[in-house]
């Protein structure tokens, strides 16, 4: 078949205009990349965390019923706690502790723990058989030699070694010794008595004036639970400095180891 160039000239160049036209065809805008993200702020921080209250963990007696002379023990653990007392004339106590009490009457204490977060309470009871008879009233018109009497008739309190708890004889003397003293402080609202708190001859001067300041203490507290007026009882330590005894055996160190009433000035 003849082909005129004429023509193929012709498809030649209209096919060159087409590839030409599709090659200078316009791209699809490329979309712009996306603006950084803004930095994040800070957190505006939270409320604070709210301060414990304070906690009694324990609160205990033992035993809890006693006779009257005869003590009980208290023993306490409180958390979280700024300030810490006990009523019934105890006051202010650490964290943790004990005490020794001696009620004539059945009694309820009351341990009040407070903190910044809230306060708590616990309460427990010592159970007091009946008291005997009070004794009778002293004779009326009958004068009272208060140096007298408690020369005479007051009992020291005697102390085993390097300890200052009551022991069961001394109780005895010093229940004897709260009666004494009502009628003494009955008759003369002057008269005042000191509590001397002695030791033996073992141990350093210091740690004995301590020792004998705590047996002195103990025995104020057991004769003002005996209804013995505080304000007219003081106390003193005059530890190892004098003794009554100066034997270096057990019998003249037990005799040195004693609570002593004397009047005061």
């Amino acid at each position: 078949m003849k082909i005129n160039r004429g023509t193929l000239s012709a498809a030649v160049f209209t096919t060159m205009l087409l590839v030409t036209a599709a090659g200078c065809g316009k791209k699809p805008p490329v979309a712009p990349p996306p603006p950084p993200a803004a930095p994040a702020k800070n957190p505006e921080p939270g409320p604070a965390a709210a301060p414990s209250a304070a906690r009694v963990n324990s609160f205990t007696v033992e035993p809890r019923t006693i006779e009257r002379g005869q003590s009980a023990t208290l023993r306490w653990s409180v958390a979280n706690a700024t300030e810490i007392s006990i009523d019934q004339n105890i006051g202010a106590v650490p964290a943790n502790g004990s005490r020794q009490v001696f009620p004539s009457n059945t009694v309820t204490y009351t341990l009040t723990a407070r903190g910044a977060g809230g306060n708590d309470t616990r309460s427990v009871t010592v159970e007091v058989s009946a008291p005997p008879p009070p004794p009778p009233a002293p004779p009326k018109n009958v004068n009272i030699n208060g140096v007298d009497l408690l020369t005479r008739e007051a009992q020291d309190a005697y102390f085993d070694y390097d300890h200052s708890d009551i022991r069961e004889d001394a109780r005895a003397a010093l229940t004897k010794d709260a009666e004494i003293l009502k009628r003494i402080f009955a008759a003369d609202r002057t008269f005042t008595v000191v509590i001397e708190g002695h030791c033996d001859e073992r141990g350093s001067a210091e740690y004995n004036l301590g020792l004998g300041d705590r047996r002195a203490t103990a025995a104020k507290e057991f004769l003002v639970q005996l209804g013995v007026p505080a304000d007219r009882l003081t106390t003193i330590s005059y530890g190892k400095d004098r003794p009554v005894c100066t034997d270096a055996d057990e019998a003249c160190y037990q005799r040195n180891r004693r609570a002593h009433l004397a009047p005061g000035k």
